[in-house]
Formats: C-alpha cells, structure tokens, sequence
C-alpha cells in the first residue's frame, strides 16, 4: 500500500493557483480605475494583471488533478500562511513596474503591509504616487480586510470540509464565535455586508465634497481597518464632517460582522447584549472622554477639536485602522500612554480590526477574577461565563496562553530590532504597531514619520510580525513545531 505524504503540496499549489486569479481579477479593477483616473499607471498596472493571472493559471492547471479533499487541516494552514506570501510577493508588481517604488524590499513591505491591513508605510511623498497605484494600494486593504480566504469560502461552497479548516485558520474566530459547517452559509451575507458598508461610507464621504477616487480608497482603508490615505497629512487633510464620518465606519468595522448578520435577521437585543461590543463601546467611550479632557486643559485646543481628535485617535487605534489628525507623539505622557494601551487591546473577534482582541481580555479578566476569589474561598466553585455560556477550562487556557504568547512574541522581535541600534521607543512602537495591524507607532515610526528609514532586516521582521499578527500566531508559529511535521 502506498503511503500518503504528511502534505499534499499539489492540493496547496491548486488552491494557491485560484486564490491568485482572485487577485488577478482584483488587479484588472484597479486597472479600469486607472483608465479614468491615470493613464499613467494603466500600463503597469495591466502588466501586473497579466503576469498575476498566468501565474494563477499555470498553478492551478498543473495541478488540477489533486482533489479538494486532499485539503485538511496541515494542508490548510500552509495554503493560509502560502496565501498571504504569495498574493503579497505578486502585489508588488505595480509598484516596481510603475517606478512608484524601486526596490523590491521597500515594495514588499508596502504589499505586505496593505493585505494585512497594518497600514504602515515606507512612502514619503503619497500625493506623487500616480493615482491608478495608489487605487490599488487602498484595494490591498480592502481585498486583507474581510480576507481573500474567506471570500474563496464564501464563493465556492464545493470546498465542504477543507472550507472549515480554511476559516477557522484565516478568519479572526475566537472563542465563543467558533465557526461550525452553517457559518459558511452566512459567509456570503457577511461579504455582502463588507460590500454594503463600504458602498455606503463612499456615499457619505461624497456628500462631505470628496471626490469619488479619494472617498473609494477611503471607504476600502476605514472598512477594512487598514489605513491607508490618499493624503500625505492622512484624515486631518479632510474637513470635521469627512473626519466624523470616517471616525463612525472605523467603530464600525471594528465591531464583530456577525452581529451584523444577527441584526439583519431580526435579532437586534441579542446582538447588542453581546458582551465583547459593550466593553468595546464602553473602552472607546471612556478613553476618549480622557483623551478629550486632556487635550482640552493640557494642549488648550477647543472642546470641539479635542473632542474630534481625541475619539477619531482613539477609535482608529483600538480598531487598528492607523489613520490619524493628530500626531499623538506631541500629547502630554498621559494622552499617549493611554493610546499605548489601546495598541494592546485590538478591536472585536470577527472584525476587519487586528490585535489582541477585546474578547480576549474579557475572558481572561473574568477568569483571573475567579482565581483571586478561589484565594479568598478556596472551597468556591465558579466558572467564567461568556453571553450566558459556560467556558470549559481549555478554553481559558488558550486564551490565557494566547496573551502570554502575544506579549512573548513582542518583547522578543522589541529585542532584535533593538540589536539592530534601533531606539527602544521605536523598536517596541514598531512591533507593537505591526503585530496589531494598526500602522503609526512610536519614536521614529510615529503618526508624522514613516518605516522607509529602518533597516532592511527591520522591515522584514517587521513583514513577518504583519503576517503573525494576521493569522494570530498560532496558525504561523504551528508550522515551526516538530508535531506539524508528524505523522
């Protein structure tokens, strides 16, 4: 009898062949766009497209015989992880085609960072970049967002089984939110919601006086938590109206698409007694009415503009979104310590947002507050309950471990950037920064700088924090383990 290999790297190659046509019909939109907004980049752009879409076919056609089951679980994670590398490997094209960006380093580390919607950025001069590359750019974010995985899922229901290891790989899933077979037939709705919520922020941008071009790459980087701008000064180029509109889709979008799904089909209480969104909501409230305390006595701005500013910062960074209208870097220590731990918190499970996740934090709160009371009472039995759902002990672990292997993860890569005669303000602000997809950090990387000075190696381990942070560690870290590799 023949032995069945640990991986079927054909089933991975085929999938990875179609996940790249999807990509390559992104990049023929972009290249409409630039059609009729820049000649210029037309010709990179279809370049790219043509270059992409025969690399998808060849992958795919050489490999056609492989069957979808042969996807399970090993198979998923690496044609996951192989998702994101080689869809970020081929978006460099338009920039290295169309001169935008010269160098293969600083062009990877652009793709890398729009798909994985961190939103940090090596360019120096955005309003030169020609208009076509800068569609695709912001497209980047939108395609990361809701993620190219789950609109595979979403769009071939033939996937059966190897669709669940896929989501549960690739989505931002946790805990109480674990996805099961009927998900997948919600996956399309939640697409569409994606769509619908963009559509409609380009709708209110529009009426706030921006041009369609800039409210389209708006709406993609505010939807998708990326935060990508058109503009070298971000948001604060745009008007109080444009700057609330976007401030509302970033809470948005950082809210868990699924309840958006249990709102559509009539269950409004139920999706709004969900406990991660009311601690989401109540962090933004709080910090913010901080944030706007002190910026009002301490930077003696007006209640209205510390108001703005204070809620768009905080909501873009707890969203990891990344835009700005301020540099938090000038606040007094208070203002940006508070923007320091929300880098730390993330936004909600099932959003477009990245980070820890708020989910994560409620869980391990309630869980070390039974611990304390257990000190107190060792004869207690309690348990920590989720939306009136009992947590078994396995679930707890995971999450306590996921924090710890977060924190682990940041204070290692602080450490090698630091060897790298990188300051340790800008060190910890970059990991930080890219490990939650939120885009500025601190020191040199802040709101009004950018990573184009850093080191070569700095930005490839900067690349793979992006990705880490993504994928949340665990599907990335398990393909280094010796388990993986067993049979």
């Amino acid at each position: 009898m023949k032995k069945q290999p640990i991986i079927h790297i054909g089933a991975v190659l085929h999938f990875l062949g179609i996940l790249v046509i999807i990509e390559s019909i992104f990049m023929l939109f972009a290249v409409f766009v630039a059609f009729m907004v820049d000649n210029t980049s037309v010709k990179p752009l279809a370049l790219s497209f043509v270059i992409t879409l025969i690399t998808g076919f060849i992958l795919r056609n050489a490999t056609i015989k492989y069957h979808y089951d042969s996807l399970q679980k090993r198979e998923s994670i690496i044609v996951v992880i192989g998702t994101w590398v080689s869809i970020s490997l081929l978006g460099v094209l338009p920039y290295l085609l169309s001169g935008s960006i010269t160098n293969f380093t600083d062009a990877f580390f652009e793709t890398v960072s729009g798909f994985t919607t961190t939103g940090s950025s090596i360019l120096t001069n955005i309003e030169a970049v020609p208009k076509g590359i800068l569609f695709w750019r912001s497209l980047t974010h939108w395609i990361g967002g809701m993620g190219i995985i789950v609109l595979l899922v979403a769009l071939l229901p033939f996937l059966k089984v190897s669709s669940i290891y896929l989501f549960n790989n690739e989505a931002s899933v946790v805990i109480a939110d674990k996805v099961n077979p009927r998900m997948f037939k919600d996956a399309r709705s939640v697409w569409l919601i994606y769509v619908g919520m963009t559509v409609l922020e380009i709708i209110f941008l529009r009426f706030g006086g921006m041009s369609l071009f800039e409210s389209a790459c708006q709406a993609f980087a505010t939807v998708a938590t990326g935060g990508f701008s058109t503009r070298n000064a971000s948001i604060a180029a745009f008007s109080p109206y444009i700057q609330y509109v976007i401030t509302v889709f970033m809470f948005l979008a950082g809210a868990n698409f699924f309840l958006y799904l249990l709102i559509i089909k009539g269950r409004l209480g139920r999706a709004l007694h969900n406990e991660e969104l009311r601690l989401y909501a109540k962090i933004i409230l709080i910090a913010g009415a901080a944030l706007t305390i002190i910026l009002y006595v301490k930077q003696n701005m007006a209640l209205e503009a510390a108001f703005r500013d204070a809620y768009f910062q905080v909501v873009s960074i707890i969203t990891a979104t990344g835009f700005a209208t301020d540099d938090y870097l000038k606040w007094p220590v208070y203002g940006w310590l508070i923007i320091l731990g929300l880098m730390f918190v993330g936004a909600s499970a099932g959003s477009t947002g990245g980070g820890i996740k708020v989910i994560r934090h409620l869980i391990f709160y309630k869980y070390l507050r039974i611990g304390f009371r257990k000190i107190l009472h060792p004869n207690l039995i309690a348990s920590v309950h989720y939306n009136n759902h009992t947590l078994d002990d396995e679930t707890l672990t995971k999450v306590a471990n996921y924090i710890v292997l977060y924190i682990l993860v940041f204070v290692i890569a602080s450490l090698i950037l630091s060897l790298m005669n990188i300051d340790p303000e800008t060190s910890f602000g970059s990991v930080i920064t890219c490990m939650g997809g939120i885009g500025p950090g601190f020191g040199k990387t802040g709101p009004s700088s950018n990573f184009a000075m850093l080191p070569v190696a700095a930005k490839y381990v900067l690349m793979l924090m992006m990705i880490m942070g993504r994928l949340e560690l665990y599907t990335f870290l398990i393909i280094f383990t010796p388990l993986f590799w067993k049979r």
